[in-house]
């Protein structure tokens, strides 16, 4: 059994999850390898939380110490420290070595990889896409990492231009044994769409609050606030302000085209209103209700249709198991080899 030094580094519920599904993965019987595990976080809290949701006993607070001389990075950081952690730490990491980047926008990042790591260094970004079961829970702290919250689910992989196969194939298989099934995705793409069901959500959901709050009525109606309005304005509970700012602007073009036609959908649902519209507004909920349960249903159960399905075919890396994930990238360098390939 060979062994896999690994470094996490950020243990939000993402972070600390993918720390749990690798722990699950070494208490297995037929495990073909085992991970050695370096967590590390500079949020005090944040490492107290990942200790109790029982990631690791100790959690580091020095990002550049947990990712020295490993094979594996995983960057799991809040957003706005991304780049400096790509400045800080990126000469230092060793030949061969490969990083996971699990950052909300992949062009960002494939630019700072290009930037700032050492052709020796192999980066792949990815971007999962979570377990139906927890779909509606609306939780994204340390407190909620599961073991199980990349199963039954995706996980995107876009890799640097100049990276190697073997670095790719290495991320197919970390991904496949989280339990999600690696896909080839487009990053322009992947940001275009990440503006629509990640970025708007939390835009609207900050751009709800900021009005509410500043509505003569707060005072009050801040004592009835329920779930529905705490499921909102989430993104305002789990996200630091810095993570958001970042987020948006480095996505900006595609968000303001996103919120462009949000907001022609808010004013055609506003006059109907006004308008006192009844038919208009049964139509508009009776389809978008239908929809809504269609998209529920293919989301909980992977059926999407014909096209799509055959398109996710063609570009899975399912095929990619675990057999090889020591019997080329890292066996080739644990021999000597530079780059993963070259001796």
């Amino acid at each position: 059994m060979a062994t896999v030094s690994i470094a996490i580094l950020g243990m939000g519920r993402i972070g600390a999850s993918i720390g749990l599904a690798l722990k699950r993965y070494n208490e297995k019987k037929d495990a073909q390898h085992r991970f050695e595990i370096v967590c590390a976080d500079m949020r005090g809290g944040i490492r107290e939380e990942a200790q109790k949701v029982g990631v690791a006993e100790k959690i580091d607070r020095d990002l550049f110490r947990a990712a020295q001389n490993k094979d594996l990075v995983v960057l799991a950081l809040p957003y706005a420290d991304v780049l400096s952690a790509y400045k800080s730490i990126g000469a230092e990491l060793r030949a061969g070595a490969v990083v996971l980047d699990v950052s909300p926008l992949k062009q960002p990042s494939l630019e700072w990889a290009a930037k700032y790591l050492p052709k020796e260094v192999h980066m792949v970004g990815i971007s999962p896409i979570l377990n139906p079961a927890y779909l509606f829970d609306g939780l994204d702290d340390t407190l909620h990492a599961k073991a199980d919250l990349f199963d039954n689910g995706n996980m995107l992989l876009m890799p640097t231009a100049t990276c190697i196969k073997d670095a790719v194939e290495l991320a197919a298989d970390f991904s496949t044994l989280l339990g999600a099934t690696p896909h080839f995705f487009d990053p322009v793409e992947h940001d275009s769409l990440m503006a629509l069901i990640e970025g708007l959500p939390a835009l609207l959901g900050v751009a709800s609050f900021y009005a509410t709050s500043k509505s003569p009525g707060w005072h009050d109606a801040q004592r009835l606030t329920n779930p529905a309005f705490g499921r909102l304005t989430r993104s305002l509970y789990d996200t630091h302000p810095d993570d958001l700012r970042d987020t948006w602007l480095n996505n900006r073009e595609n968000l303001v085209r996103r919120l462009d036609d949000l907001l022609l959908s808010l004013k055609s649902f506003r006059d109907t209103l006004a308008r006192n519209d009844q038919a208009a507004l049964e139509a508009a909920l009776v389809e978008t209700s239908d929809t809504y349960s269609q998209w529920v249903n293919r989301r909980h159960n992977a059926r999407w249709d014909d096209e799509s399905k055959d398109e996710s075919q063609g570009l899975t890396l399912g095929n990619m198991v675990m057999g090889g994930l020591m019997g080329n990238f890292l066996s080739k360098r644990f021999q000597g080899g530079k780059n993963g390939g070259e001796k």
